[in-house]
């Protein structure tokens, strides 16, 4: 691989403790969510499925508008909503699931299906979770 960036962090106390970039920004707290033990009220804190959907989520865009830029589409005004969940795997441990959610107005259903499964071949979140965690493609609440 031809390396073009390499991001760095620190992360301290796990799922309850900070987060933050060798930039120092951002700085984040992290807390688990209510649903795993955490406290009702997050504050300002977020946690790694909520930090992993954010990146997933934009890097996912940023191949989708690649996708449609090269076939002289617009995707000025595309969108991509992003569902990271855990749970508990069959083996003890823990396990991810993703949803992508396209949003692409004034572009075809089928033409848009296409750009969401080529994009899902060039993303390179895609590439890294390929057989690792189940990543479902969605338009219009219907998956594809």
């Amino acid at each position: 691989m031809n390396v073009l960036y390499t991001a760095k962090a620190r992360a301290t106390g796990g799922r309850d403790g900070r987060a933050t970039s060798l930039s120092g920004h951002p700085d984040l707290a992290l807390k688990p969510p209510a649903a795993m033990g955490g406290p009702a009220d997050q504050g300002e804190a977020t946690n790694p499925e909520e930090l992993f959907a954010l990146g997933y989520g934009a890097c996912f865009l940023s191949a989708l508008s690649l996708i449609a830029r090269q076939q002289k589409i617009s995707a000025k005004h595309f969108a991509i909503d992003t569902a990271v969940s855990i749970g508990s795997d069959d083996k003890g441990g823990f396990g991810l699931a993703v949803e992508l959610h396209g949003d692409m107005p004034d572009v075809e259903r089928e033409k848009a299906a296409e750009l969401m499964r080529t994009a899902h071949t060039v993303c390179p979140y895609s590439k890294a979770t390929q057989g690792n965690i189940e990543v479902r493609l969605f338009l219009d609440g219907e998956e594809l």
